[in-house]
């Protein structure tokens, strides 16, 4: 039987992943079955973007429309180039002594069109000589379907602001299933949904480029929750009873401290419109949003003059589809931000970029003290 989590749930798993972190130095000892493992995307190391017949990807189109959009016009052409050094990659895989490697798919390599009306023999082959040269050194693949690299032919049909993204999700997954479920027994549908709906749209910094904060971003989050569920529920109905696998997406989280005492209870109210929005729906046992946000922003929705709320509803048949759709928790942790009430006369815009979340009057920041690091988005941006 399946563990139903609550947000209270969550919190324990978060702090107990900080607990075990800060004990390292103290000599503590993982428990039998832990599993240490690395993890890349392909965007960021395969290279090799116009190899034989890969399809154009949403951070192909930005980086080569607009050069600048990366630091020192940096980009994903080359990267590591494990598209042909994949060799390289399994042995120093095997030399650190990792019992798994987890990878992403890229959509567009091994689906052209993003569609199913072709696979590519040379991108299927890529992904089959990576997944045999692993499990040769006894190490086992993971894949990530969705590591924020759409094909550009879907990005230009709405990309998942579109409902046909469920269906144009679940093709895929059905493929990459067919050709690999047979060797790969762990599979992530989708990497950090907050950062594919919420970062993208609000910052309008990481592919496809699109700003359109308080709208874009729900749009995208209910339409990416039903084609996890679809791909979950299509691995369930169709491949786990013979290759007994496991499936779940992964969330990201940014944990949120109040800045003091008074602000736990919306600090609270930001953990749940964060790790929430992607976890209620799937690991509760009501599903559906979590209802204090989806009554926030639809009373927000109202005063700013919309005529219905800019967080799209579940129907009772969709709260149903996507609930219980999981077989773990994925969780990705990397950094914290503090939590206040907005002041009088203090203007809120969306974060990342911005101050906070509006529709929750909440202010998110840093605490002076916190020392920066060589990546600037652990503290200044997102």
């Amino acid at each position: 039987m399946k563990t139903v989590f609550d947000m209270s749930t969550l919190q324990a798993v978060v702090l107990w992943v900080l607990l075990i972190c800060a004990d390292l130095s103290a000599g503590v000892k993982f428990p039998s079955g832990f599993l240490f493992g690395s993890a890349t995307a392909s965007y960021q190391v395969e290279g090799a973007w116009n190899v034989s017949d890969k399809g154009e990807n949403t951070w192909d189109r930005l980086v080569h429309s607009n050069p600048d959009a990366i630091k020192n016009r940096d980009n994903g052409d080359v990267a590591c180039d494990s598209y042909h050094n994949w060799r390289d990659d399994v042995k120093i895989a095997s030399d650190l002594g990792l019992h798994f490697y987890r990878f992403s798919i890229s959509w567009s390599r091994l689906l052209p069109s993003g569609l199913p009306d072709r696979i590519s023999e040379d991108g299927k082959n890529y992904y089959n000589n990576l997944i045999d040269g692993l499990l040769e050194k006894g190490i086992q693949p993971l894949i990530t379907l969705y590591h924020w690299d759409l094909p550009q032919r879907l990005q230009d049909l709405g990309g998942w602001t579109n409902p046909l993204m469920v269906e144009w999700f679940a093709d895929y997954a059905r493929v990459a299933y067919t050709l690999y479920a047979d060797r790969v027994k762990a599979w992530i549908t989708i990497n950090e949904p907050y950062i594919v709906c919420d970062v993208v749209y609000k910052s309008g910094l990481l592919a496809p480029a699109i700003k359109d904060p308080g709208f874009a971003n729900y749009l995208c989050a209910k339409f990416l929750l039903l084609a996890h569920a679809k791909a979950w529920r299509i691995y369930d109905e169709e491949f786990k009873s013979i290759y007994n696998g496991k499936v779940s997406l992964t969330n990201q989280i940014i944990w949120m401290e109040p800045v003091s005492d008074e602000y736990e209870e919306l600090t609270e109210h930001v953990r749940h419109y964060m790790a929430g929005l992607y976890s209620h729906p799937i690991y509760t046992k009501d599903g559906g949003w979590p209802p204090e946000i989806e009554k926030t922003i639809a009373e927000y929705s109202k005063r700013q003059g919309y005529p219905r709320s800019r967080l799209l509803a579940f129907t009772q048949e969709e709260i149903d589809f996507i609930k219980g759709t999981y077989d773990f928790y994925g969780l990705n942790f990397y950094t914290s931000r503090l939590v206040r009430k907005v002041r009088d006369g203090e203007t809120l815009s969306h974060w990342p970029l911005g101050s906070g979340f509006p529709e929750l009057g909440a202010v998110i920041e840093v605490h002076a003290s916190w020392e920066k690091t060589a990546s600037p988005w652990f503290l200044d941006s997102i």
